[in-house]
């Protein structure tokens, strides 16, 4: 169901390989990225890279030029996010538990609210690097057909060989 991304699912790979979770997340600005009001966004970027990039369980991430998350190319107020991670709890740790989490309770006051899903997670091959037209498209198979190996969600998700994973509490077990 994921035609066109070209990328080989994890249940066909040889035994052993290892996988990293990518995950994409978008977001519509309410003002363009030079507006006053989305400054304070702005300016703790670089702060918040640097806090994923020394976060355990980061492996990589999407940047431009400027270090700045991509660009939907179909609307420039779509900001696109996307990174790799060992697993889940380590993107789960850094999203909700670090100091990025504090943003993310403030999200209202930046972006949009969009319709359906605005995050998407897919395991990759171990230091793979997803683009944005790939995470994009894995954003559109989640939102077409719901959670399945190759595109899901926060809360339903999926080991790297296709078996649906137990709901996680957030807490080590």
């Amino acid at each position: 169901m994921l035609g066109g991304v070209g990328s080989r699912e994890p249940r066909d790979a040889p035994p052993g390989e290892r996988w990293d979770l990518a995950q994409a997340n978008i977001a519509r600005l309410r003002q363009p990225l030079g507006d006053p009001r989305v400054a304070e966004f702005v300016a703790a970027l670089d702060a918040v890279y640097r806090l994923a990039e020394h976060s355990p369980g980061f492996v990589w991430r999407c940047a431009t030029d400027e270090g700045h998350p991509g660009v939907d190319p179909t609307d420039p107020l779509t900001v696109v996010n996307v990174s790799t991670w060992r697993s889940y709890q380590a993107l789960h740790e850094f999203t909700y538990r670090s100091r990025h989490g504090h943003f993310v309770r403030r999200r209202r006051e930046w972006f949009d609210s969009l319709p359906g899903p605005t995050t998407v997670l897919w395991w990759a091959p171990a230091n793979a690097q997803p683009t944005i037209p790939e995470a994009l498209a894995r954003l559109s198979v989640l939102r077409r057909y719901g959670p399945q190996p190759p595109a899901f969600g926060i809360r339903q998700r999926f080991h790297p060989d296709g078996r649906p994973e137990r709901p996680w509490s957030g807490r080590p077990r």
